[in-house]
Protein backbone atom coordinates (compact mmCIF):
# COMPACT_ATOMS: atom_id res chain seq x y z
CA UNK A 1 0.00 0.00 0.00
CA UNK A 2 1.32 3.43 -0.95
CA UNK A 3 1.38 6.23 1.61
CA UNK A 4 0.51 9.92 1.36
CA UNK A 5 1.60 12.31 4.12
CA UNK A 6 -0.18 15.69 4.30
CA UNK A 7 0.50 18.85 6.28
CA UNK A 8 -2.68 20.84 6.81
CA UNK A 9 -4.73 17.66 6.50
CA UNK A 10 -7.48 18.98 8.80
CA UNK A 11 -8.25 21.95 6.52
CA UNK A 12 -10.87 22.09 3.79
CA UNK A 13 -8.56 21.00 0.96
CA UNK A 14 -6.73 18.52 3.17
CA UNK A 15 -9.93 16.75 4.20
CA UNK A 16 -11.02 16.38 0.59
CA UNK A 17 -7.63 15.09 -0.54
CA UNK A 18 -7.63 12.59 2.33
CA UNK A 19 -10.99 11.16 1.21
CA UNK A 20 -9.89 10.89 -2.41
CA UNK A 21 -6.54 9.23 -1.74
CA UNK A 22 -8.06 6.82 0.79
CA UNK A 23 -10.71 5.84 -1.76
CA UNK A 24 -7.89 5.18 -4.21
CA UNK A 25 -6.27 2.72 -1.80
CA UNK A 26 -3.59 4.94 -0.26
CA UNK A 27 -2.74 5.12 3.41
CA UNK A 28 -3.01 8.78 4.45
CA UNK A 29 -0.97 10.26 7.30
CA UNK A 30 -1.81 13.71 8.64
CA UNK A 31 1.40 15.42 9.78
CA UNK A 32 0.71 17.18 13.08
CA UNK A 33 2.15 20.54 14.15
CA UNK A 34 4.22 19.02 16.92
CA UNK A 35 5.73 16.54 14.45
CA UNK A 36 6.89 19.45 12.29
CA UNK A 37 8.97 20.63 15.24
CA UNK A 38 10.50 17.19 15.83
CA UNK A 39 12.86 16.60 12.92
CA UNK A 40 13.59 12.98 13.88
CA UNK A 41 9.89 12.11 14.01
CA UNK A 42 9.19 14.02 10.81
CA UNK A 43 12.03 12.25 9.03
CA UNK A 44 10.70 8.85 10.10
CA UNK A 45 7.27 9.74 8.66
CA UNK A 46 8.71 10.93 5.37
CA UNK A 47 10.86 7.80 5.01
CA UNK A 48 7.61 5.79 4.79
CA UNK A 49 5.96 8.21 2.37
CA UNK A 50 5.49 7.86 -1.39
CA UNK A 51 3.80 11.23 -1.84
CA UNK A 52 4.34 14.26 0.41
CA UNK A 53 1.74 17.06 0.21
CA UNK A 54 2.25 20.45 1.86
CA UNK A 55 -0.94 22.44 2.56
CA UNK A 56 -0.04 24.06 5.89
CA UNK A 57 -0.63 27.78 6.37
CA UNK A 58 -2.67 30.20 8.48
CA UNK A 59 -5.87 31.59 6.91
CA UNK A 60 -4.95 34.39 4.51
CA UNK A 61 -8.29 36.19 5.00
CA UNK A 62 -7.65 38.16 8.16
CA UNK A 63 -6.40 41.54 9.30
CA UNK A 64 -2.73 41.68 8.40
CA UNK A 65 -1.18 43.14 11.52
CA UNK A 66 2.58 42.77 11.86
CA UNK A 67 1.93 39.88 14.24
CA UNK A 68 -0.41 38.14 11.81
CA UNK A 69 1.98 38.65 8.90
CA UNK A 70 4.60 36.83 10.95
CA UNK A 71 2.12 33.99 11.52
CA UNK A 72 1.37 33.82 7.78
CA UNK A 73 5.08 33.61 7.04
CA UNK A 74 6.02 31.19 9.81
CA UNK A 75 3.14 28.80 9.13
CA UNK A 76 4.20 28.47 5.50
CA UNK A 77 7.94 29.05 5.32
CA UNK A 78 8.99 27.28 8.53
CA UNK A 79 6.76 24.30 7.76
CA UNK A 80 8.23 23.96 4.27
CA UNK A 81 11.79 24.31 5.59
CA UNK A 82 11.13 21.55 8.12
CA UNK A 83 9.86 19.26 5.36
CA UNK A 84 12.91 19.96 3.18
CA UNK A 85 15.23 19.31 6.12
CA UNK A 86 13.48 16.00 6.79
CA UNK A 87 13.70 15.06 3.11
CA UNK A 88 17.44 15.78 3.18
CA UNK A 89 17.87 13.46 6.17
CA UNK A 90 15.63 10.68 4.83
CA UNK A 91 17.28 7.48 3.68
CA UNK A 92 14.22 6.68 1.59
CA UNK A 93 13.08 9.82 -0.22
CA UNK A 94 9.44 10.32 -1.24
CA UNK A 95 8.67 9.79 -4.92
CA UNK A 96 7.09 13.22 -5.13
CA UNK A 97 6.56 16.45 -3.21
CA UNK A 98 3.54 18.66 -3.98
CA UNK A 99 3.54 22.06 -2.30
CA UNK A 100 1.14 24.98 -2.43
CA UNK A 101 1.17 28.60 -3.51
CA UNK A 102 -1.46 31.08 -4.71
CA UNK A 103 -2.42 33.11 -7.77
CA UNK A 104 -1.86 36.19 -5.61
CA UNK A 105 1.73 36.01 -6.84
CA UNK A 106 0.59 37.63 -10.11
CA UNK A 107 -0.27 41.24 -10.92
CA UNK A 108 -3.86 42.01 -11.92
CA UNK A 109 -3.16 43.93 -15.12
CA UNK A 110 -4.15 41.23 -17.62
CA UNK A 111 -4.61 37.46 -17.83
CA UNK A 112 -1.55 35.33 -17.04
CA UNK A 113 -0.39 31.75 -17.28
CA UNK A 114 2.81 29.98 -16.20
CA UNK A 115 4.72 31.13 -19.29
CA UNK A 116 3.36 34.65 -19.72
CA UNK A 117 3.26 36.49 -16.41
CA UNK A 118 4.21 39.51 -14.36
CA UNK A 119 4.68 39.08 -10.62
CA UNK A 120 3.31 41.54 -8.09
CA UNK A 121 5.61 43.09 -5.49
CA UNK A 122 3.50 43.22 -2.34
CA UNK A 123 3.37 41.19 0.87
CA UNK A 124 1.27 38.35 -0.56
CA UNK A 125 3.34 37.98 -3.71
CA UNK A 126 6.60 38.02 -1.77
CA UNK A 127 5.18 35.42 0.61
CA UNK A 128 4.31 33.18 -2.35
CA UNK A 129 7.76 33.61 -3.93
CA UNK A 130 9.58 32.75 -0.71
CA UNK A 131 7.26 29.78 -0.10
CA UNK A 132 7.85 28.44 -3.60
CA UNK A 133 11.62 28.89 -3.42
CA UNK A 134 11.74 26.86 -0.21
CA UNK A 135 9.63 24.06 -1.71
CA UNK A 136 11.69 23.86 -4.89
CA UNK A 137 14.74 22.91 -2.81
CA UNK A 138 13.31 19.37 -2.74
CA UNK A 139 14.62 19.00 -6.30
CA UNK A 140 18.17 19.18 -4.91
CA UNK A 141 17.51 15.76 -3.35
CA UNK A 142 16.13 14.28 -6.61
CA UNK A 143 12.52 14.41 -5.43
CA UNK A 144 10.04 15.21 -8.20
CA UNK A 145 8.44 18.49 -7.17
CA UNK A 146 5.23 20.24 -8.19
CA UNK A 147 3.84 23.51 -6.85
CA UNK A 148 0.15 24.29 -7.35
CA UNK A 149 -0.84 27.94 -7.39
CA UNK A 150 -4.41 27.84 -6.10
CA UNK A 151 -7.24 30.04 -7.22
CA UNK A 152 -10.24 30.36 -4.89
CA UNK A 153 -11.27 26.80 -4.07
CA UNK A 154 -15.03 26.24 -4.26
CA UNK A 155 -16.64 23.19 -2.69
CA UNK A 156 -18.89 21.93 0.08
CA UNK A 157 -17.18 23.90 2.84
CA UNK A 158 -14.47 26.51 2.69
CA UNK A 159 -15.13 29.93 1.18
CA UNK A 160 -18.42 29.03 -0.54
CA UNK A 161 -20.02 27.77 2.66
CA UNK A 162 -19.37 31.13 4.34
CA UNK A 163 -20.92 32.98 1.41
CA UNK A 164 -24.13 30.96 1.17
CA UNK A 165 -25.97 32.23 4.27
CA UNK A 166 -26.14 35.93 3.31
CA UNK A 167 -27.01 35.01 -0.27
CA UNK A 168 -29.82 32.71 0.87
CA UNK A 169 -31.19 35.62 2.93
CA UNK A 170 -31.14 37.89 -0.10
CA UNK A 171 -28.25 39.90 1.35
CA UNK A 172 -25.60 38.81 -1.14
CA UNK A 173 -23.95 41.16 -3.56
CA UNK A 174 -20.80 42.06 -5.38
CA UNK A 175 -17.70 43.45 -3.70
CA UNK A 176 -17.60 47.00 -4.99
CA UNK A 177 -18.71 46.99 -8.62
CA UNK A 178 -17.61 43.36 -8.97
CA UNK A 179 -15.34 44.05 -11.91
CA UNK A 180 -12.23 42.49 -10.37
CA UNK A 181 -11.09 39.07 -11.56
CA UNK A 182 -12.11 35.90 -9.77
CA UNK A 183 -9.97 32.87 -10.61
CA UNK A 184 -11.47 29.76 -9.03
CA UNK A 185 -11.33 25.98 -9.08
CA UNK A 186 -13.92 23.32 -8.19
CA UNK A 187 -12.70 21.09 -5.36
CA UNK A 188 -13.22 17.97 -7.51
CA UNK A 189 -10.98 19.34 -10.25
CA UNK A 190 -8.40 20.24 -7.61
CA UNK A 191 -8.27 16.73 -6.14
CA UNK A 192 -8.22 15.23 -9.63
CA UNK A 193 -5.24 17.43 -10.49
CA UNK A 194 -3.27 15.98 -7.57
CA UNK A 195 -3.93 12.46 -8.82
CA UNK A 196 -3.08 13.53 -12.36
CA UNK A 197 0.35 14.97 -11.63
CA UNK A 198 1.23 12.06 -9.35
CA UNK A 199 0.30 9.53 -12.04
CA UNK A 200 2.20 11.42 -14.76
CA UNK A 201 5.96 11.29 -14.09
CA UNK A 202 6.69 14.06 -16.60
CA UNK A 203 4.75 16.58 -14.48
CA UNK A 204 7.11 18.83 -12.53
CA UNK A 205 7.44 22.50 -11.60
CA UNK A 206 4.82 25.25 -11.31
CA UNK A 207 1.16 24.74 -12.23
CA UNK A 208 -1.75 27.16 -11.96
CA UNK A 209 -4.67 25.31 -10.39
CA UNK A 210 -7.62 27.35 -11.63
CA UNK A 211 -10.57 26.68 -13.92
CA UNK A 212 -9.70 27.31 -17.59
CA UNK A 213 -12.34 30.04 -17.97
CA UNK A 214 -11.67 32.84 -15.44
CA UNK A 215 -14.53 35.04 -14.34
CA UNK A 216 -15.21 38.17 -12.30
CA UNK A 217 -16.69 38.78 -8.88
CA UNK A 218 -19.78 40.16 -10.65
CA UNK A 219 -20.33 36.97 -12.69
CA UNK A 220 -19.73 34.77 -9.65
CA UNK A 221 -22.27 36.80 -7.66
CA UNK A 222 -24.88 36.58 -10.42
CA UNK A 223 -24.32 32.83 -10.85
CA UNK A 224 -24.83 32.25 -7.13
CA UNK A 225 -27.93 34.46 -7.02
CA UNK A 226 -29.42 32.67 -10.03
CA UNK A 227 -28.93 29.19 -8.59
CA UNK A 228 -30.36 30.25 -5.22
CA UNK A 229 -33.11 32.34 -6.87
CA UNK A 230 -32.22 35.27 -4.65
CA UNK A 231 -31.53 38.94 -5.43
CA UNK A 232 -27.94 40.17 -5.48
CA UNK A 233 -28.49 43.93 -5.23
CA UNK A 234 -26.55 44.80 -2.08
CA UNK A 235 -22.92 45.44 -3.00
CA UNK A 236 -20.33 45.45 -0.23
CA UNK A 237 -18.37 48.72 -0.39
CA UNK A 238 -14.63 48.13 -0.57
CA UNK A 239 -13.97 50.68 2.17
CA UNK A 240 -15.92 48.51 4.63
CA UNK A 241 -13.63 45.56 3.98
CA UNK A 242 -10.62 47.87 4.20
CA UNK A 243 -11.81 48.97 7.64
CA UNK A 244 -12.22 45.35 8.78
CA UNK A 245 -9.16 43.71 7.24
CA UNK A 246 -6.78 46.59 6.51
CA UNK A 247 -4.10 45.54 4.03
CA UNK A 248 -5.51 42.00 4.07
CA UNK A 249 -8.71 43.22 2.37
CA UNK A 250 -6.97 43.09 -0.99
CA UNK A 251 -7.49 39.31 -1.02
CA UNK A 252 -11.22 40.08 -1.30
CA UNK A 253 -11.25 43.39 -3.16
CA UNK A 254 -8.68 42.54 -5.84
CA UNK A 255 -8.16 39.47 -7.98
CA UNK A 256 -6.03 37.92 -10.68
CA UNK A 257 -6.98 36.52 -14.07
CA UNK A 258 -5.10 33.24 -14.31
CA UNK A 259 -5.23 30.30 -16.73
CA UNK A 260 -3.93 26.72 -16.16
CA UNK A 261 -1.94 26.45 -19.39
CA UNK A 262 0.51 23.79 -18.21
CA UNK A 263 -2.20 21.44 -16.89
CA UNK A 264 -4.14 21.77 -20.14
CA UNK A 265 -1.01 21.26 -22.24
CA UNK A 266 -0.27 18.08 -20.26
CA UNK A 267 -3.73 16.70 -21.07
CA UNK A 268 -5.62 17.36 -17.83
CA UNK A 269 -9.39 17.60 -18.32
CA UNK A 270 -11.41 19.96 -16.16
CA UNK A 271 -14.93 18.82 -15.35
CA UNK A 272 -15.99 22.30 -14.23
CA UNK A 273 -14.75 24.96 -16.65
CA UNK A 274 -17.22 27.80 -15.96
CA UNK A 275 -18.40 29.53 -12.82
CA UNK A 276 -22.04 28.82 -13.76
CA UNK A 277 -21.45 25.05 -13.98
CA UNK A 278 -19.36 25.06 -10.79
CA UNK A 279 -21.90 26.96 -8.69
CA UNK A 280 -24.86 24.97 -10.05
CA UNK A 281 -23.12 21.68 -9.19
CA UNK A 282 -22.13 22.69 -5.68
CA UNK A 283 -25.31 24.44 -4.60
CA UNK A 284 -27.75 21.95 -6.13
Amino acid sequence: MKTVAITGSSGFVGRNLTKVFESNGFKVIGIKREELKNIEKLTSIIEETNLLINLAGANIINRWTDKYKKLLLDSRINTTRALIQAISKSKNKPEMFISTSAVGIYKNLTCYDEEYYDYEDDFLARLCKTWENEALKAKEFEVRTVIFRFGIVLGHGGALEKMLTPFKLGLGGTIGDGSHDFSFVHIDDLTNAYNFVYDNPTCTGIYNLTAPIPTTNYDFTKALGTVLNRPTILPIPKFVLNLIFGEGAKVLTEGQCVKPKRLLDNGFKFNFKTIEHTVANLVN
